[in-house]
């Protein structure tokens, strides 16, 4: 099909185009794996100044169009992270995209350099050596000066380890180093432009490529977007927290004081947590798990709970599109375990400790042993090697209390996530990174994605974003959780019918979805469940999944369920 172009757009320049079409492409060596598709390998450059030395092995999933006499082309996707799995994605394909993409596009995943099954980054000698270090890490943030002083120990000893012993990789693992790729990876598999679908982090790396590669864009769609310029930095911003510039903490205290609003006009009838002043009930809970942890004691043992534990469960709800139901269930559990006696009945408070207990053990991550995990070397090789950082890391209790006050609960939750990029640790560079211009015209017009309550990538940056890129739509959209693809038939038919033919929904379309909190659609909702129904992208009936988005930070450092 004819994919509207845009008029008289920018071009590649000579340094790029020199640096990927130097490098020879053939036919992957496809073999059938997984029982859902083809996989592969493809050697890349290393450093694409170096095109005849050192290389990196990316690994690639393919799942055939079904339909292949109508086939269009490859679309590459994209899940996020940074550190998540193309492959993966790939592999689940089937469970979340629209039936006419799959029928009409050969669904590719490839596993960025240094992560997943590719090439991978390790910043430790030994699983022993990064198991101690990551010891003192397994929380969503730290509180206190005790874990705050360790917590900045042990991102320094990553910092120092990447920019040392996994110094080789992780100062190539750049997003535009991602970018190259992808592109010599689009002439491997025969396309002439590039169709992507890409989600979170991958919004970056696709306006990454819209930048560097202009006139080779056939269309690309970006869900909960990420501002390139937020997220590099710039000389005026390099001093500022990463998520003072992306205001994701923001986002998160936004959606929450929204949904606690709803809960009190709904009542009791809707919502359990709804006696009194929902939001005054709620900073009642955080400045008594601030004070002192909430132990449960049971059969066998305790389980402690601590005012990071209770702010990571109410962040990872708010990533569901049942984030009414899941937030207001876990503060209602929570506030019933901190009553005092005779406040609540015993059966109250046991059912309450069996919600908390059954959070808890899905949120936390498991414990670090063999083989070797390297999901949060993988995350910070690109978000350090990308962007601008403050230089010490001893700074960053400072800047995230600041934070948080600015955004409550959430901005030292968000803010110590870049602790390891600060600059005196990380030390290793990728000079052929890219900061920019991001305002380029591209060959196609791109489609931007952004929901309103996204508490991971804050709506705003999908504004800024597609207002910087000429010629560039964006769609919008009131559900609940990350990202917005398969939350309505309004943003998946959009979604597909732009990938399969290029065309734009009209300007300042707002999709509304049917799963509101405290609605009849969310009602009894399983928190664990990602299954939902997208009419308009499959056949009569059929269910399908919500994409599998790797959110913004890794499970080591933030153990969440479902990012």
């Amino acid at each position: 099909p004819r994919v509207a172009a845009a008029a008289a757009g920018d071009v590649t320049s000579p340094e790029e185009a020199a640096r990927v079409d130097r490098v020879p492409v053939s036919e992957p060596a496809w073999y059938n794996c997984y029982g859902v598709g083809q996989c592969a390998t493809v050697a890349v450059p290393l450093d694409y100044d170096d095109p005849t030395g050192p290389t990196v092995e990316i690994a690639l999933l393919r799942v055939k169009a079904r339909k292949p006499q109508s086939r269009i082309g490859s679309l590459f996707v994209n899940p996020g992270g940074p550190g998540g799995s193309g492959t993966a994605m790939a592999a689940a394909s089937s469970m979340f995209l629209g039936d006419s993409i799959l029928d009409r596009f050969d669904i590719v995943g490839f596993d960025p350099r240094g992560i997943g099954f590719s090439d991978t980054v390790a910043c430790f000698p030994s699983t022993r050596a990064q198991s101690i270090v990551m010891a003192k890490m397994r929380m969503l943030f730290p509180y206190g000066t005790l874990q705050e002083g360790a917590f900045v120990k042990s991102v320094q000893s990553i910092g120092r380890g990447c920019s040392t012993t996994g110094a080789t990789l992780a100062g190539a693992m750049s997003t535009a180093e991602v970018a190259r790729d992808m592109d010599v990876l689009r002439r491997s598999v025969g396309d002439t432009k590039l169709t992507f679908l890409g989600f979170s982090y991958g919004t970056a790396l696709g306006q990454y490529y819209a930048n560097m590669f202009p006139d080779r864009v056939r269309a690309l769609a970006l869900d909960g977007v990420i501002d390139p310029v937020s997220w590099t930095g710039t000389p005026e911003t390099q001093d500022k927290l990463l998520d003072d510039r992306l205001r994701s903490a923001d986002g998160a205290y936004r959606a929450l004081i929204k949904l606690l609003g709803r809960c009190d006009r709904v009542g009791a009838r809707g919502c359990e947590f709804s006696a009194g002043d929902p939001v005054k009930h709620f900073a009642a809970i955080a400045r008594k798990l601030r004070a002192k942890p909430l132990v449960l004691r049971y059969d066998g043992g305790s389980l402690k709970v601590t005012y990071a534990d209770f702010i990571s469960l109410v962040l990872s709800s708010l990533y569901s599109p049942y984030a009414g139901e899941m937030v207001t269930g876990i503060a209602a559990s929570v506030e019933t375990l901190l009553a005092a006696p005779g406040q609540v009945s015993a059966k109250q408070r046991a059912l309450a400790r069996e919600a908390v207990r059954d959070r808890m053990d899905r949120l936390r991550s498991p414990k670090r042993d063999f083989p070797y995990d390297n999901t949060a070397e993988a995350f910070a090789g690109v978000m350090c090697t990308d962007a601008r950082h403050p230089a010490d890391a001893a700074r960053w209790p400072v800047l995230t209390a600041r934070a948080d006050v600015r955004a409550p609960y959430f901005g030292r939750a968000w803010g110590w996530g870049s602790a390891a990029c600060a600059e005196d640790t990380w030390t290793v560079r990728d000079e052929d990174a890219y900061l920019g211009p991001f305002d380029r015209k591209t060959a196609a017009p791109v489609l931007f994605v952004g929901n309103y309550w996204d508490p991971a990538t804050n709506y705003r940056e999908a504004v800024s974003a597609s207002r910087r890129l000429p010629g560039s739509r964006l769609l919008s959209s009131d559900n609940w959780g990350h990202t917005a693809y398969g939350t309505s038939t309004c943003v998946t038919r959009a979604v597909d019918t732009y990938l399969l033919n290029g065309t734009l929904p009209a300007a300042g379309t707002l999709c509304r979805s049917s799963m509101q909190p405290f609605g009849r659609n969310t009602k009894g909702a399983v928190e664990t469940s990602t299954t939902i129904r997208v009419a308009a992208a499959s056949t009569a009936g059929e269910t399908k999944s919500l994409p599998p988005v790797a959110g913004l930070y890794p499970a080591s450092v933030l153990p969440m369920n479902g990012r």
